[in-house]
């Protein structure tokens, strides 16, 4: 044989060119639907494995010298590659539409133009038209109910408001200047006992200022007169300390309902547009009736509204004294009578003053400024429905 003969072409054995070759099966996990089948031809695969990958195949015909390719495979070889994809993508499941009388591809299959969703999407699901009523009820009524906290200090600055007014009244009127008004006005009675306005100025400011004190019973106990005896009885000295009690008592509660009205106005101011309004002229009306009545009680009798009112604080029995005591001779009925007027008159000033600044006028409660936008955006209206109307007057 001579050196330029030809050389026999050897089998094409890169595995790199054709991946889905059968010798490399066993690299490819086995499909859903083809595992049953590959379950019966184990024993065919195993024995094809077994065979070297450039081993040709049984009953193939030995290459000729010449390079020709190897002849075609019987009919227990595999397919051709294009084979075994179609049989793969005939083998796999499509996934099921997400709209009904649509394509898995999302393309509509010529159902209706707008499908219905499947009972597990909720991407077009609307309730009843019953719960979206029943839903914008509550929505509505959520929205109409004020909050609980503004209308707790509303009340509350309505009840504070008509004791406010008294105990500032009885501080005006537990005063020295009260006292030198009442002395020296015209027709007040004098002391059939020898009391001078002088000396009724100074011992009765003694008691006056004994009310608003811290002293002791013995700022009191301890005057005497110019001939020696003691200015006030033990008993009238023990009166005048219950009534001590009572008016710093008051003053207290006074102070005290003070900072919470103020405390009250301030949360008011900030949570509730005219809050402080209406708790005023709510405890203006309340103050009015409360004075009204109580002056009319005390004109229809005055004796038997002053035991009643000394009944509510005091003991019976300690609070009754004789013509000749101090306390009568500086403190006569007249005096009383005058403080109850000029209490019942600085209560219902003050509330009438503020019935009249609190009075729910449609500027006060905004319904002035909410008529003007309403009037401005029917003239934006009226513009925007008849354009015609605004260029005509533009042309004048």
């Amino acid at each position: 044989m001579s050196d330029k003969s030809p050389k026999p072409q050897e089998p094409d054995t890169d595995v790199h060119d054709d991946p889905d070759e059968p010798a490399f099966e066993w690299m490819k996990p086995a499909s859903s639907g083809a595992t049953s089948a590959a379950g019966n031809s184990a024993p065919a695969d195993a024995a094809t494995k077994a065979q070297p990958a450039s081993s040709a195949p049984t009953g193939s015909q030995p290459e000729s010298r010449t390079g020709s390719q190897p002849a075609a495979p019987t009919g227990s070889q595999p397919e051709s590659r294009a084979g075994r994809k179609a049989a793969e993508a005939a083998e796999t499941e499509p996934e099921p539409p997400l709209f009904a009388g649509s394509s898995p591809a999302g393309k509509p299959t010529g159902g209706a133009s707008h499908s219905e969703p499947l009972p597990t999407s909720a991407l077009q699901v609307r309730p009843p038209e019953e719960e979206v009523a029943r839903r914008n009820a509550e929505r509505e009524q959520a929205a109409k109910v004020k909050p609980l906290a503004p209308r707790i200090f509303q009340v509350l600055l309505a009840i504070f408001f008509p004791i406010i007014l008294l105990v500032l009244a009885v501080r005006a009127v537990a005063s020295p200047l009260f006292l030198w008004i009442e002395y020296n006005r015209p027709g007040f009675p004098g002391d059939g006992y020898g009391f001078s306005t002088e000396d009724r100025m100074t011992y009765g400011s003694y008691a006056v200022d004994y009310l608003s004190n811290w002293a002791g019973p013995r700022y009191l106990g301890g005057l005497v007169h110019e001939d020696g005896n003691q200015l006030f009885k033990d008993s009238e000295v023990s009166h005048m300390a219950d009534v001590k009690l009572v008016i710093l008592s008051s003053f207290g509660a006074g102070l005290l309902l003070i900072i919470l009205s103020f405390i009250a106005i301030m949360y008011l101011r900030k949570k509730s547009d005219g809050g402080v309004r209406r708790g005023l002229f709510a405890g203006s009306i309340v103050t009015l009736v409360i004075i009204i009545g109580l002056a009319v009680l005390a004109v229809l009798s005055w004796q038997q509204f002053f035991t009643e009112f000394h009944r509510i604080f005091f003991a019976s029995g300690t609070w009754t004294f004789s013509l000749e005591d101090t306390l009568i001779r500086l403190f006569p009925g007249q005096f009383w009578v005058d403080a109850g007027i000029v209490i019942g008159a600085l209560v219902f000033l003050a509330a009438t003053v503020t019935f009249i600044l609190t009075w729910p006028t449609r500027r006060r409660r905004g319904l002035g400024a909410k008529s003007a936008d309403a009037n401005e955006s029917a003239d934006v209206e009226a513009e925007a429905a008849d354009p015609t109307k605004d260029s005509a007057t533009t042309k004048r």
